[in-house]
């Protein structure tokens, strides 16, 4: 374990004057503390005569430090769970040697499971369980008193009023700590265990699974089923069962101390209440488990244990925990991947990529940022040039050879990540293999990827050089030079209305003239709009594209040129477009006409625009769904512009609540030890008024965020009813690539955004999301619904 993952395990010098002297007492603390976090590290000496050793230090040393040791046992319980084995038989051994520390200690973990529990912490609940469910192991708890707290877990299948996810997860911590305790519930308690089981089977029997199909990374089961993770993990657990719960991954070293250990006195865990649900309660979402690789992949070597076996669950398991805590940073985490103990007995780099693959994969969402994962699979074939490309190569046929099918969520990631990968390897592939592509329809998925992924490696080096690294039968698939298109800058462009004033304001903008300057030009041109003398137009569309396309063809240098130009004149954006609706949809059209052939320059304008409050969220929205849009729908950009959208409303709602909350918090003196200071001291408490407008504005954004999803959701029900009723009255199959694309996307919406969209699930459900709509947009909705009940 290294110094790091030690030091922000715990924090006991926090406070501490280093200044000082330091005493004998802190030393002696810091020493005990060193030896409790290191044991089972790589040493000269045996792991059971390190243990041994450490008991007697640590017994000699019990009536002085005992809280010191106590809390640091408990604290390795669950924040080390690689290292269960040998904590649990550090405690069995001391415990052999002073049973009221045993006591004290096994009260201490009853406490924090029970704070876990009520503090949403299923994670470290789950770890604490699995600790008491191998103390058993160690002659410390009395299996009467374990199967009594899983009864209790268990309980939770019972209850009606509360969501399945509730229980789901309390029934997940109970077969997810059998792996450790199953062998010694069967010798002893066996009828007692095959009832716990029965239980198990009957809730997971009628659990509803009305939510997989959204989680699902594939549409087929082909090669492999996709299972979902209770009933995967019901599976192996049935597997241990008929193995007669003999496993051979989890290193066991009190069966050395079993002389010891099966002489020491018991102790019963507290009876436990679990916390009721509350409202606000959050639960793990589901998941479905990610199987790419089967034995028959991998090469003569090591056998890939069956997607059943307890070991694929618990070496998994492990792995993810390696880049939960080590995830930040990339050499660590690929060197202690590589390092994985029994290595030699598992393919382990095919277990490394497909857990990887997994996290990247996960729905609704990764864990972390999706360059974490890039980064550390080139880590990966760095440290281990001679296997991990292969292996890698191989997980990206595989990938490409099942893309038909593929969740558009999914999709997208692999698009990003493997262009990401490419550009750190030269662009080089074997395109060739691929060549079948060139000759699909180009919304087919195979057709698609590449087409997405040249995309995105332009954004990573420029055209020629993918133009250059690709085989000519690709050409169909290279991106377009990525130039402006200035329509009055055509031979034919002066009979186009406008063009003598673009030219003029050409001319007046590269004088570096002002904003005033500019209106000037863009007043003297006639609206289209004006039907006679005494009607007022609301905008007049000729101004704004006359100085749209010329603003961005004489910034179309660079992003910096194109912002800072928009940067200058944005009163005369405030003065043609204001809040006009239509007028700032038809400034994104402009753009698109001028940046067609530039998709990451309309995504870094889109943005300045928003930021800038140029366009509005809905308009940005209205604008993606117009039917002059329709042909760009599919395109991966379209979607990271409507994601980057609903990310700012989101941002700006997010800020808001933040502003009012604290707010409400130093109107009323609660603000926290952590943020006061003599700044918030003498920052004047804000009035009774000030927080009401605030809470007004807040609403006002609440209000924006609920239209911008009732716009998106409602204009995809629109396009996805008519294509329907379209098919159907032609008599053709409906489930077309455009279909799959679309549904996908709105599948996309509601994972991505859950958080927000949940807050309107009811009204979504009760003004779009109705029992009458098409079965096949209401699957969407009700699969996301599902993911919390």
């Amino acid at each position: 374990m290294s110094r790091r993952k030690f030091d922000e395990m715990s924090d006991y010098d926090s406070g501490r004057d280093r200044k000082r002297r330091r005493t004998d007492a802190v030393e002696i603390e810091d020493r005990l503390e060193s030896l409790i976090i290191r044991v089972g590290e790589k040493s000269t000496s045996s792991l059971e005569s390190n243990l041994e050793g450490l008991a007697s230090v640590l017994e000699a040393d019990i009536n002085n430090y005992k809280s010191k040791i106590l809390k640091i046992l408990s604290d390795c319980a669950v924040k080390m769970p690689e290292k269960t084995t040998i904590y649990t038989t550090l405690v069995g051994l001391l415990n052999a040697k002073n049973y009221n520390f045993g006591g004290e200690f096994v009260d201490m973990m009853a406490r924090k499971l029970k704070e876990a529990l009520k503090a949403c912490m299923w994670k470290t609940a789950r770890y604490v369980l699995r600790f008491f469910s191998d103390l058993v192991n160690c002659h410390v708890i009395s299996t009467n008193s374990l199967l009594q707290l899983l009864h209790t877990f268990l309980d939770t299948a019972r209850d009606d009023n509360s969501p399945q996810v509730r229980s789901d997860t309390y029934v997940y911590a109970v077969l997810s700590c059998l792996p450790w305790v199953g062998r010694e519930l069967y010798e002893k308690k066996e009828q007692d265990l095959e009832r716990l089981l029965k239980h198990i089977e009957i809730y997971v029997r009628k659990r509803s699974r009305k939510h997989v199909p959204g989680l699902r990374v594939w549409r087929s089961d082909r090669p492999h089923p996709q299972e979902e993770y209770l009933d995967c993990l019901w599976a192996q657990i049935c597997k241990l069962r008929s193995d007669m719960w003999q496993e051979k991954h989890i290193a066991r070293p009190y069966v050395a101390f079993d002389s010891i250990l099966c002489e020491a006195l018991q102790h019963n865990i507290p009876p436990l209440t679990l916390p009721p649900h509350h409202a606000d309660n959050t639960y793990p979402f589901p998941w479905v488990v990610f199987r790419l690789f089967d034995y028959t992949d991998c090469p003569e070597g090591p056998v890939l244990p069956g997607a059943h076996s307890i070991e694929r669950y618990l070496i998994e398991e492990h792995l993810h925990n390696i880049i939960k805590e080590y995830h930040l940073e990339r050499k660590q985490c690929a060197a202690f991947l590589l390092d994985f103990p029994l290595k030699h007995k598992i393919p382990l780099e095919y277990m490394i990529v497909e857990v990887v693959l997994a996290e990247l994969f996960h729905l609704p969402g990764p864990r972390y940022i999706e360059i974490c994962y890039g980064s550390l699979l080139i880590e990966l074939c760095k440290l281990q040039p001679a296997t991990m490309p292969q292996v890698l190569a191989q997980a990206v046929e595989l990938l490409f050879d099942r893309i038909d099918t593929m969740n558009v969520c999914c999709f997208d990631r692999f698009v990003n990540w493997f262009s990401y990968h490419l550009s750190n390897f030269q662009f080089k592939w074997s395109w060739d293999e691929w060549l079948e592509a060139s000759q699909l329809d180009p919304m087919h998925p195979r057709a698609k990827f590449i087409i997405e992924v040249l995309q995105r490696a332009m954004r990573l080096s420029y055209r020629q050089r993918i133009a250059e690294v690709v085989p000519e039968q690709f050409d169909c698939f290279v991106p377009h030079k990525p130039e402006p298109i200035y329509k009055y800058a055509n031979a034919d462009a002066s009979d186009i209305p406008g063009a003598d004033a673009a030219h003029q304001l050409e001319n007046v903008i590269r004088a570096k003239g002002t904003g005033n300057e500019v209106l000037q030009v863009l007043n003297e041109l006639p609206n289209p709009l004006r039907e006679n003398d005494e009607t007022d137009p609301p905008y007049n569309p000729l101004q704004i594209q006359v100085f749209v396309q010329t603003l961005l063809h004489l910034g179309s240098k660079s992003f910096s040129h194109a912002f800072a130009g928009i940067s200058k004149f944005l009163k005369v954006f405030e003065s043609t477009v204001g809040s006009n609706e239509e007028a700032q949809i038809l400034v994104l059209r402009e753009m698109h006409e001028v940046w067609d052939h530039h998709q990451q320059m309309m995504v870094m304008l889109c943005d300045k625009f928003l930021r800038t409050q140029i366009v509005s969220c809905a308009s940005v929205a209205n604008w993606i769904f117009s039917k002059e849009m329709m042909p760009e729908f599919a395109k991966n950009y379209i979607w990271e512009i409507i994601h980057a959208t609903i990310r700012k409303m989101n941002k700006h709602v997010g800020r808001l609540q933040r502003e009012v909350s604290e707010a409400r918090e130093h109107r009323t003196g609660n603000d926290s030890d952590d943020s006061s200071s003599e700044d918030e001291e003498q920052r004047p408490r804000p009035s009774e008024e000030e927080i009401e407008r605030m809470e007004e504005k807040l609403e006002a954004a609440q209000a924006d965020q609920k239209n911008l999803f009732l716009i998106i959701f409602q204009r995809f029900i629109m396009i996805l009813s008519e294509h329907l009723v379209r098919f159907d009255t032609d008599g053709r199959d409906f489930n077309t690539h455009w279909y799959r694309w679309t549904i996908g996307r709105l599948h996309q919406i509601f994972m991505m955004h859950n958080t927000q969209v949940e807050r309107y699930s009811q009204t979504l459900s009760t003004l779009l999301f109705t029992q009458d709509l098409d079965p096949h947009i209401l699957d969407a909705f009700n699969q996301f619904v599902a993911l919390r009940s």
